[in-house]
């Protein structure tokens, strides 16, 4: 059976716990940071709590211009200006986490490798450094071997 729990869908939990609340991040991000011991988890959690840090701040600085607005009498044109924030707000933040959970699933790391194992043919998964270095030894041997069948 194929595992289903694979680092692009743990990545999708992460951003997807940082949209839904800052609660839940803390508890799925916070967790992978402390507790993972793949650098590349580790890194989309703390991306994703910079991300998530960020619509937190926006989101706080709306509540103050909102209770800025409450207490200074409801100006008409004040009350309009925060309606429109609200809505960029909420499109940016559905925009923004929908981008990185598209990347998460379908360009990350292991897709790239995948897609390079098929390119390789023979090789596998080897790095070009790998390539090369196999390189230089196949010719090597190869140099070695042709001085001793002319002295023969």
């Amino acid at each position: 059976m194929k595992k289903i729990w694979d680092n692009r869908w743990k990545k999708v939990l992460i951003w997807l716990s940082g949209y839904i609340s800052f609660i839940a991040y803390a508890i799925v991000g916070g967790y992978v940071i402390v507790k993972s011991e793949d650098e590349d988890l580790r890194k989309t959690a703390k991306t994703a709590l910079i991300v998530t840090l960020i619509f937190t701040v926006l989101s706080a600085l709306y509540s103050i211009l909102s209770s800025i607005n409450s207490l200074s009498g409801y100006s008409r044109g004040f009350t309009e200006f925060l309606s429109w924030y609200s809505f960029f707000q909420r499109i940016a933040q559905i925009a923004v986490y929908a981008v990185f959970i598209v990347m998460a699933l379908f360009f990350g790391p292991e897709n790239e490798s995948a897609s390079a194992k098929g390119s390789q043919g023979q090789t596998g998964g080897q790095t070009s450094e790998q390539q090369t270095t196999q390189q230089a030894d196949e010719q090597a041997d190869e140099e070695e071997k042709q001085p001793s069948e002319k002295e023969e």
